[in-house]
């Protein structure tokens, strides 16, 4: 990837999300130094959602580990709340189930936090255009993933639902509130909501009522 000229930044809005500050506030500093508009930063996957909602930015850089979720539902959280942004992850973790889940849940690239400040910025810069940006090797680890998927008998709404989302999903259809499903499975309140909008997202429904509908019919009552 090409490094831009600074210019070329300027109307690039970045929303950094990462919950350990040091990091997040020294790539928000190494991107305005290189001319992008940071418009936020956030240091969970509920912050990230809210304030992706109100300052829409352009290019959202994930970290797949946050106190309150993974990165996978803080992308289907933020693309809910800003539908135009495009999500880049920018992980220390390299493992295929994290890069995998962070693609499905719609995640245009991912990054590990080894490459360099021009890697960086070259990366966002192509994100803000669309293009899909992988660490070296991890684009054909999707590929191939996804190579399998298509040639996998057709599966259920529900087969790509988390072990966590389909179990909260059980619950929801029982009729437990999301306080009530909290304390039973030992999880923040905020992080039972992230995963019940990130199921209503992955079976493309409206709200709890058709969530819990969508379970009876399914048989995950």
């Amino acid at each position: 990837m090409d490094t831009p000229d600074v210019a070329a930044n300027a109307d690039i809005s970045v929303l950094v999300v990462d919950d350990h500050p040091m990091w997040r506030d020294a790539v928000a500093r190494d991107l305005e130094a290189r001319g992008f508009v940071v418009a936020g930063t956030a240091d969970s996957v509920a912050a990230a959602g809210r304030i992706a909602g109100a300052v829409q930015p352009r290019v959202v850089l994930m970290d797949m580990s946050l106190p309150d979720g993974d990165g996978a539902a803080g992308t289907a959280l933020v693309l809910a709340a800003a539908p135009k942004a495009q999500v880049l992850i920018l992980s220390a973790s390299d493992e295929r189930d994290d890069v995998v889940e962070a693609v499905k849940a719609g995640a245009c690239g991912y990054l590990v936090k080894s490459a360099s400040a021009d890697e960086l910025v070259a990366a966002v810069h192509a994100t803000a255009a669309g293009q899909p940006v992988f660490t070296p090797g991890l684009a054909g680890l999707v590929l191939g993933e996804f190579r399998r998927m298509a040639a996998a008998p057709e599966p259920t709404p529900a087969a790509a639902l988390t072990p966590r989302e389909t179990e909260v999903l059980r619950l929801v259809a029982k009729g437990l509130s999301a306080k009530q499903i909290a304390t039973r499975l030992h999880l923040s309140h905020r992080t039972v909501e992230n995963h019940v909008q990130a199921t209503l997202r992955k079976l493309q429904l409206g709200n709890r009522v058709e969530l819990a509908r969508y379970a009876l019919e399914n048989g995950l009552d």
